[in-house]
């Protein structure tokens, strides 16, 4: 044209907000990753469900009123997975990143912009790791004219999500909502990042206090712009995203790819977005509008008037970590290490990568990359034969393909 609760200051005077002050929070711990891998392998029957196998067992918690109370900082029991409900909003989603925008009226008061935000961290981003393969086919047609088209040689991925929680039915997990710190670069009520005033970097000047959810959510109220949004952000921490690259890099290229690959961690629904009650930001969420702008070429006018009116509020941000660090120096992690997710899923990435495939693994992958391939009897001994033959000379094309290499230009 954006764990679940963030620690409340335990001192009295941090139920009186003032919009011209910053009370003090606790800022929420910082936890860093290490090459420290745990070489046990997992087994496939202890893998927590899929994600929304998990969000299907908790479908009658799905009914319940949007107005609940606080969610504790480590869910330990249900908990609404789902989008909250909002009256009088209007719901916006990116089919293809999984951003969420709300525009409504009662979302403007502050009390309930809070409950909002807070709902929203208890609901986890989607992290894939993606690998792609591709390479470049020179073809030339009757008249001399040659042409290049990018075929797709695999596309793979394998979503992290379940791993984010110790008990995926249960919603149990380290997620934790906190504030930006005055040292952070982001949007404060502002069109361009800026950090809070008196603070340099990692160096504070006068050592106030970072604002507080609530203290966010009051100034967003008073601020009298005519179009402004709130946003939340989500993010997986404390995982080590180079050294399963790498790992993953070197798996395929064992198998003697040639291609051109790209391995990456992809995360949906990383994003929620509040705007204020206006004409224009329900018009800028439109997706005919959208593409009758592109179409025409309007939004070369649009947008700079969009960037330059809205003030944006980029201070909330939901952590699900991965791992932290524990007492001593040593690594926890909430489900799995990063050693124990490549053994377990290794095999399968390999398998489908060989047979060029283009889909998100899911644990019948998993079961078929251990079992040995299944026998086949119609009770025709001719039709068996001919299938066994075909089988075998798959094998054969994916040996002779490790041997010579497979998926270069050509």
């Amino acid at each position: 044209m954006g764990n679940p609760l963030d620690q409340r200051d335990s001192k009295v005077a941090a139920d009186v907000v003032s919009l011209r002050t910053n009370p003090g929070e606790s800022s929420a711990s910082n936890y860093t990753d290490e090459n420290d891998f745990d070489t046990p392998e997992a087994a496939i029957h202890d893998l927590p469900p899929n994600y929304s196998d998990a969000l299907e067992s908790s479908e009658a918690a799905s009914l319940l009123p949007s107005t609940l109370p606080p969610l504790p900082t480590s869910i330990n029991g249900p908990a609404i997975a789902t989008v909250p409900y909002v009256d009088d909003a209007s719901f916006y989603e990116d089919r293809n990143t999984g951003a969420q925008f709300w525009v409504a009226k009662s979302l403007e008061y502050p009390a309930q912009l809070e409950s909002h935000i807070r709902q929203l961290a208890a609901i986890p981003p989607r992290p894939y790791i993606k690998l792609r393969g591709t390479h470049t086919e020179t073809t030339r047609d009757s008249k001399g004219k040659t042409e290049k088209n990018t075929i797709t040689d695999f596309d793979v991925s394998v979503e992290l999500t379940p791993y984010l929680f110790s008990d995926a039915q249960y919603r149990r997990s380290w997620t934790c909502l906190r504030t930006v710190d005055n040292s952070e670069k982001t949007r404060r009520g502002t069109i361009l990042k800026k950090r809070a005033p008196g603070s340099n970097q990692n160096i504070e000047v006068g050592g106030d206090p970072k604002p507080t959810l609530q203290e966010w959510c009051h100034r967003y109220a008073a601020s009298r712009a005519g179009l402004k949004a709130f946003t939340l952000h989500r993010r997986i921490i404390g995982f080590d995203e180079e050294g399963v690259k790498q790992r993953l890099r070197t798996l395929v290229n064992d198998t003697n790819y040639r291609g051109h690959l790209k391995v990456e961690l992809v995360t949906q629904d990383s994003l929620a977005e509040v705007y204020n009650e206006a004409m224009i930001n329900r018009w800028r969420l439109t997706s005919w509008i959208q593409m009758l702008f592109t179409f025409t070429l309007l939004f070369i006018f649009s947008w700079p008037y969009l960037w330059l009116r809205t003030k944006r509020w980029e201070v909330a941000v939901a952590e699900w970590p991965y791992s932290r660090m524990a007492e001593g120096s040593a690594k926890e992690y909430v489900s799995i290490s990063e050693d124990q997710w490549y053994n377990l899923w290794g095999r399968a990435i390999c398998k489908a990568v060989l047979e060029k495939r283009q889909k998100v693994l899911d644990q019948s992958d998993l079961r078929r990359a251990e079992e040995a391939e299944p026998s086949f009897n119609s009770g025709n001994p001719s039709v068996d034969g001919a299938l066994g033959l075909f089988r075998a000379g798959v094998n054969a094309m994916n040996e002779a393909n490790r041997y010579l290499g497979w998926g270069g230009d050509c």
